[in-house]
């Protein structure tokens, strides 16, 4: 029986100022193929996604965009 290691990715998304920000940019990053979880520190900026695979910075990318903020 082997265990899964998830991918662990950490990016700094800029412009979020309060915690309507922080669920937009969890729940697009969420959407993407594979991720587990998101979690969002606001004050840092810092977005640390739990996924089943590598996620790549143009679809981390792409996801903060949809969400409306830009990754530093």
């Amino acid at each position: 029986m082997s265990v899964e290691t998830p991918f662990r990715t950490t990016v700094t998304v800029v412009g979020m100022t309060c915690g309507h920000c922080t669920s937009s940019v969890q729940e697009e990053v969420g959407e993407l193929a594979g991720v587990r979880a998101v979690d969002v520190d606001l004050a840092s900026g810092a977005v640390t996604i739990t996924a089943d695979r590598a996620l790549g910075r143009p679809e981390i990318e792409s996801a903060v965009v949809e969400a409306g903020y830009t990754l530093a």
